[in-house]
């Protein structure tokens, strides 16, 4: 079942067009990441989803519900977390998540489990006394969490959850949203910081100036644009004969004789990393190792993309 289901969407604000015409489908248990620069359209594909913006064309359903007609019924199976964290000076962390345990309509019966739960979860109960306004920015962000994860949405809609968090926080952050995967939660998720978003996806969506210019899982964006990929692999009696004899195996782009290993650069849309590996046992490379290098998102994202906004 599609948790995520967007149809044509276009928005407008006056003359500018943000969004041009995208296709976006989620299925449940997917963690989709949204990359794009400032004024891509990002933000305001989310805002469509979070039924905060009405003024748009095309159709967009969450669990199959239209989120024009139907925007209550949206909320409910929704958690929203912006860029960032609204003004509640005056209440700790206990009171701000009974205040929207009691405006999600959960049971004053079951907040108080529900609250320790998501609390656990966001590794925040050490908290529950602290003032909203003395935490941190990276623990603000994990108490918005916290927040949208008290009535156990299907889908969380998070729009640049790491910005503006140190090292440390941003770590914190990643291995949360791991556990929320594991969980099997629906996520769609925006951010600059690339390389993470290609560990914790199982698709990515690239945008400029309101169009989405590539979507897929990692390697096939990266066997879209006829990357290079560069496998590392130590053998056994090395030599110039070898590396000539894997420079003619079709997709192969070069090998390089380094000093304990051979730099092989394929090209994946014409030449597979499993197919590279027979061909070597074919070459009669006694293999000692064989590790293909983690592909560069930021290669990617450059090559897509003009620096263009909408």
């Amino acid at each position: 079942m599609l948790v995520v289901d967007v149809e044509n969407l276009w928005v407008r604000y006056g003359k500018l067009v943000a969004v041009r015409g995208i296709n976006l489908q989620i299925p449940r248990g997917e963690v989709f990441g949204f990359i794009g620069p400032n004024g891509a359209g990002k933000s305001s594909t989310i805002k469509v989803l979070a039924t905060l913006l009405r003024d748009f064309m095309g159709r967009v359903r969450v669990n199959g519900i239209d989120v024009l007609w139907r925007p209550q019924a949206v909320r409910e199976k929704i958690g929203y977390v912006p860029d960032f964290f609204g003004v509640y000076e005056d209440l700790t962390v206990e009171e701000y998540l009974h205040f929207f345990a009691a405006a999600y309509r959960i049971e004053r019966g079951q907040r108080k489990g529900i609250i320790g739960d998501v609390l656990e979860l966001t590794d925040l109960s050490h908290k529950l006394d602290a003032p909203v306004d003395a935490l941190s920015r990276g623990m603000k962000q994990r108490l918005s969490l916290a927040r949208v994860l008290l009535h156990d949405p299907d889908l969380l809609l998070l729009d640049e959850p790491a910005s503006g968090l140190d090292p440390r926080a941003r770590i914190e952050m990643r291995e949360l949203l791991k556990a929320l995967k594991e969980m099997g939660k629906t996520i769609l998720i925006s951010s600059h910081i690339l390389h993470e978003l290609a560990q914790l996806c199982t698709r990515i969506g690239i945008i400029e100036a309101g169009k989405m210019v590539a979507q897929g899982s990692v390697n096939e964006i990266y066997g879209q644009l006829g990357l290079l990929r560069i496998v590392h692999v130590q053998v056994v009696d090395m030599s110039e004969t070898l590396a000539e004899k894997i420079r003619t195996v079709p997709g192969v782009e070069s090998v390089e004789i380094q000093t304990d290993r051979l730099a092989i650069r394929v090209h994946e849309d014409q030449l597979s990393i499993e197919d590279l590996h027979g061909h070597l046992v074919a070459c009669e490379a006694r293999i000692r190792m064989f590790q293909p290098e983690a592909m560069d998102m930021e290669t990617a994202f450059m090559k897509l993309t003009e620096g263009k906004t909408a």
